[in-house]
């Protein structure tokens, strides 16, 4: 999967808020500050054009949805992540960030509890 901008990701968020609907609904599903009603149109073209979300026309209006799911994304992104930045090393992600503090000794024996659950109900 390609990678995407923030823009790019703020509006794909906001069209899966929105589930189905127009530009001017999808605006009203994204965070201040708001992009331009145009910005934010041609942001969506882009995400089209590389397959991420698909439209219909409706009368004079083109309705927008996401063909991937949040959770696909999140699997896809996070995937590439570790195969750049991590060797291709999930352990190495955590390692990381258990070495810059950014997970407590209770998290992660709550990841190792939940890596055992997971690993015992796989059986």
């Amino acid at each position: 999967m390609i990678r995407l901008t923030t823009q790019e990701e703020d509006a794909l968020k906001a069209i899966w808020a929105t589930g189905e609907g127009n530009v001017k609904d999808i605006l009203g599903n994204m965070a201040p500050p708001l992009p331009p009603y145009t910005t934010l149109a041609s942001t969506i073209k882009k995400l089209e054009k590389n397959g991420l979300i698909s439209s219909r026309l409706i009368g004079n209006t083109y309705l927008y949805k996401s063909i991937i799911t949040e959770s696909e994304y999140k699997k896809s992104y996070l995937k590439n992540m570790v195969e750049s930045y991590f060797g291709n090393s999930y352990k190495n992600l955590v390692t990381f960030f258990a070495a810059e503090k950014k997970l407590t000794p209770e998290e992660l024996r709550d990841l190792a509890s939940l890596i055992e659950q997971n690993n015992n109900h796989n059986k």
